[in-house]
């Protein structure tokens, strides 16, 4: 490494971006880097430093106390920070945090992630045996992405009709760069119809899904019509890219570790420490997203001041050194936590069910696909070029038939 900052973007650094991480969690851990726009953010890449501000009620999520240059940037999603997709509970705070969290846990009890798993099951099953038959079969493009977002469509009630079209763009919102603006703001444009649509249907009759019961709130005034169709949108976006990333990503470890793939194969009880130690190892949430200092405050030795733009690299504080001995190294005897689902009051509240999924597509994977290998070579492997996201474009494999 040299003696200046390396660079963050860029397909070298998309395809490891572990060694400029550990230049600057040595040597600049709260770093300055210019984004679109004009714009800019501290980057956070200590866990202990990540640990705090995450935690911090100081750091507002509201993405109206950014500072004047990175709101006139348009960063974000949806980039034009429209009320009908941002007013969801990953964009506000306390009080208003409190309340949309309390609505959108509804979707995640214990009754309702066990039926979901029952739904993760079926799918996967169908998906896999298109797996089995396919000549160059992609465990992203055939496996991944598909599970997750059918998931997500029947959580909202998508009906089976619009479910190609609302995979189609959700793949745009999910695969484009942050300077393909007109490409996100169709996608984004799409969703906004889409999702008003489907709220107008539930207001015209009930349904009983997540979707109904947002509706549900808003006829009780608990909730407004932009936070009924914001909280859709963010689960859209932070319910599926994420795990996407997250089975890509696990599957993509366990083949750089063949011997530890075969003891998972022959023990499943292995599977869930596994997928936590690939959760830190290969974080499928690259930098938390954006907050914003309420006032003026120290974060590692460095001021920062009221408005601020603060991304957490997520990435960088789960393989710092001072937490984790031998950081680079994939243990799934491990018995150490991770930041990669949050921190704090903003903790993801889909966590339980992404771990779910994750668990029952990698252990139909390990026992349908006897010797399992990747189909190319692993340079030619291309991630997405995101600030926030982490996660493979294609993971082509072959397996013994």
């Amino acid at each position: 490494m040299t003696d200046t900052a390396p660079a963050l973007y860029g397909p070298e650094f998309e395809a490891d971006p572990h060694p400029a991480y550990r230049w600057l969690r040595e040597h600049a851990p709260v770093h300055r880097v210019d984004l679109p726009g004009g714009a800019w953010a501290w980057l956070v890449t200590r866990y202990g430093d990540a640990r705090e501000v995450l935690a911090d009620p100081n750091m507002l999520k509201d993405p109206a106390r950014g500072e004047e240059t990175w709101y006139k940037a348009g960063l974000g999603l949806p980039f034009d920070h429209r009320p009908t997709l941002v007013r969801s509970m990953v964009n506000v705070d306390a009080p208003d945090h409190t309340r949309l969290r309390k609505v959108v846990s509804g979707a995640f009890t214990p009754r309702r992630v066990r039926a979901l798993q029952a739904t993760a099951e079926r799918i996967t099953d169908e998906l896999l045996a298109a797996v089995e038959r396919a000549e160059a079969p992609d465990l992203v493009r055939d496996l991944a992405y598909p599970l997750p977002i059918a998931i997500i469509c029947d959580i909202l009630g998508v009906p089976e009709a619009d479910r190609p079209e609302f995979h189609r763009q959700a793949a745009v919102i999910d695969s484009a760069s942050l300077d393909e603006f007109e490409a996100i703001g169709a996608a984004t444009d799409w969703f906004d119809s889409y999702l008003g649509g489907l709220v107008d249907a539930r207001l015209a009759e009930p349904s009983d899904d997540l979707l109904g019961d947002l509706v549900e709130s808003h006829r009780s005034g608990e909730l407004s019509r932009d936070e009924v169709t914001s909280t859709a949108f963010l689960l859209l976006v932070a319910g599926h890219e994420t795990t996407v990333a997250l089975i890509g990503n696990m599957l993509l470890t366990l083949l750089r570790h063949p011997e530890q793939m075969a003891r998972i194969r022959a023990d499943h009880g292995l599977l869930g420490p596994a997928i936590e130690e690939s959760l830190r190892l290969e974080s499928p949430l690259q930098n938390a997203t954006w907050r914003f200092p309420a006032e003026p405050t120290t974060v590692g030795g460095v001021r920062l001041e009221a408005g601020e733009p603060v991304l957490v690299s997520l990435l960088a504080a789960g393989r710092d050194p001072e937490q984790y001995p031998d950081p680079d190294v994939f243990d799934p005897a491990r018995k150490a936590s991770h930041l990669s689902f949050g921190h704090g009051a903003h903790f993801c509240v889909g966590a339980q069910l992404a771990r779910v999924e994750a668990r029952v597509a990698i252990a139909a994977v390990l026992d349908r696909l006897p010797g399992l290998r990747l189909a190319t070579d692993e340079t030619e492997l291309r991630w997405w070029p995101s600030m926030i996201m982490h996660g493979l474009f294609a993971l082509p494999v072959d397996f013994d038939r």
